[in-house]
């Protein structure tokens, strides 16, 4: 019978892995959610409810490894430090998104739970489980830094959402240019921020779970904010030429 870490470390290959097949898939077919919603995937529910769905499974997934844990400050920030985003993701933004009431492909939820659960594993058995963090990592460059990094992309989504959420809706499609925070620089800095967020928890938490999970977001979330931009771009006429699609100034 396979044990905790034999699966650990499938989990953990699996999802580099996943995280490939994914920015490969996701450069040539975009996840039919949102403003690319489409037919042909199935049966769906309304947004709101697949996303309160699939994100309560990371909340519930790492909240179940700290308590398999021996408790300690450092293991008790860093379960803060993710709850953070995934209580608002799961709690917050579904009762405030643009769009809560537009079709969410049950296939979807269905990849997303599978995602949370592989995801939550390998983090909360990792970090609660395999981590050595004792008192001292609190005051590590490491710790330090990452902390950081995740608080610069915790604020860049936080105020990308916030935009997206109070923008007048067009009364031609129900789409108008986003404008203001990291809107003047990039079309998607809400994927910006998160692609942030997680860098910073892979290096706090210096582990190859937190490194698996800030690749697979970059995987997941790069290409569709290249599909957003070049979106804007056929959609609006008057879309800044500076802007850029994920990186300001860059790409």
């Amino acid at each position: 019978m396979i044990n905790s870490t034999e699966l650990f470390n499938a989990l953990l290959i699996g999802q580099y892995g996943f995280g490939l097949i994914t920015l490969i898939s996701l450069l040539f077919i975009s996840a039919p959610y949102g403003r690319f919603a489409r037919n042909g995937w199935g049966p769906s529910i309304r947004a709101q409810y697949g996303w309160v769905i699939m994100e309560s499974v990371a909340v519930t997934m790492i909240t179940i490894w700290f308590f398999k844990s021996d408790f300690n400050p450092v293991s008790f920030i860093m379960l803060l430090i993710w709850q953070s985003h995934y209580l608002r993701r799961a709690f917050h933004y579904p009762f405030k998104m643009k769009g809560k009431n537009k079709p969410f492909p049950i296939l979807l939820v269905i990849f997303a739970i599978s995602f949370n659960l592989m995801n939550g594993y390998i983090n909360g058995f990792q970090i609660f489980q395999k981590g050595n963090y004792d008192g001292e990592w609190l005051y590590g460059w490491k710790f330090l830094l990452g902390t950081l990094i995740f608080c610069i992309g915790y604020y860049i989504n936080y105020q990308s959402d916030q935009i997206l959420t109070k923008l007048k809706k067009s009364p031609t499609d129900g789409y108008s240019i986003p404008q203001g925070g990291c809107f003047r620089y990039i079309s998607s800095p809400h994927y910006f921020g998160e692609i942030i967020e997680w860098t910073g928890w892979a290096i706090l938490t210096w582990s190859w779970a937190g490194f698996a999970f800030a690749f697979y977001t970059f995987a997941n979330l790069a290409p569709r904010a290249l599909s957003h931009h070049k979106w804007y771009k056929s959609e609006f006429a008057d879309y800044p030429k500076t802007r850029k699609a994920l990186i300001p100034h860059l790409w």
